[in-house]
This record gives C-alpha cells, sequence and structure tokens, in this order.
C-alpha cells in the first residue's frame, strides 16, 4: 500500500507533525475521476500554496452521488494511488460524505484551496479553516479541460465509429 494514503486519523496526526515542524498544509479535494492536465496544473498551483497538500478523495459513493450513476469511471483506489504517485501530493484521504466538510473540520489545514470557479463563501469547509487562523484561496483552471470533456470525447469518437477504424 502506499505510504501517502492514509486513514482520516492518519492523516490528522500528519498534518498536525507538519504543522509542528513549521510546514505550511495546503487542502484541496475533488473526485479526480480521470486525471488531466487540468487537474496536475491545480494540484501543482495548490501545492505551490504551502510546504505539504493533503487532498480529499471523494469515494465512488460519494461520486455516484454527485456526478450520476455513471460516475466514478476509475474505482476509488485507482484514483488514490494515481494521485498519491504525483510528486505535488503528500497524502489522499478518503471521504465518503457529499463534501469534506467533516474532514477539513478536522485536519484544519492553513490553506483551503478549490478552483477558481468557487466563491469562498461557498467552499466547504471555509469558515472552520478561517476560525482556525487560516487562509482560502482559489486557483485558476486550465481552460478546456475537465473529466466530464474527456468522457463526452471518448463517448463522440466511439459513436462515430473513429475508434473501430470505420470513421
Amino acid at each position: 500500500m502506499n505510504s501517502k494514503l492514509l486513514t482520516r486519523e492518519e492523516a490528522r496526526r500528519q498534518v498536525l507533525g507538519w504543522q509542528e515542524e513549521g510546514r505550511r498544509v495546503v487542502f484541496t479535494n475533488g473526485c479526480f475521476d480521470i486525471l488531466h492536465a487540468g487537474h496536475v496544473r491545480y494540484l501543482a498551483a495548490a501545492r505551490g500554496l504551502g510546504e505539504a497538500l493533503v487532498v480529499g478523495l471523494n469515494s465512488d459513493a460519494s461520486v455516484r452521488r454527485l456526478k450520476g450513476p455513471n460516475r466514478p469511471v476509475c474505482c476509488q483506489e485507482d484514483r488514490a494511488e494515481v494521485l498519491a504517485a504525483l510528486g505535488v501530493v503528500d497524502a489522499v484521504v478518503l471521504f465518503d460524505e457529499d463534501t469534506p466538510e467533516q474532514l477539513i473540520g478536522t485536519l484544519l489545514p492553513d490553506v483551503l484551496v478549490k478552483g477558481a470557479d468557487w466563491a469562498v463563501e461557498q467552499i466547504a469547509g471555509s469558515a472552520a479553516v478561517l476560525a482556525h487562523g487560516g487562509s482560502v484561496q482559489t486557483v485558476p483552471l486550465l481552460e478546456g479541460r475537465s473529466t466530464s470533456g474527456v468522457i463526452e470525447a471518448i463517448v463522440k469518437l466511439y459513436c462515430s465509429g473513429a475508434a473501430s477504424g470505420k470513421g
């Protein structure tokens, strides 16, 4: 098992340890279903805001509730392993709720990050982080990159017959 894949309690202890060492801990979250360049740039930007990056990863059940019955495409174990393999990611923690608010309240990172498509006041967990003296930041997203877009392109290719060499 990858040492970056942590339970909620392990993550809490790790975050506290990093903070005691004076490291600024950044937290972000998402489904990260089919990893693409937009995800990679987003995670790199988030990591650039501190010295350790913790990624809260929606469980399969959570993704289905948020995205519908055909998602996720990749199971939570695979999504977690791929994220943990990235050099900019220091820890990955699964959560089963629809939002990471409880997880963020447990971890209390120094910086909470989401994409610039979110208003700070709408970001789950922002109140807890701000009350604890942390900050909430947004980072730009890479335009035209999304998991839904990747899925649509695959479906379009498949349905056009191009995938079988007929189109």
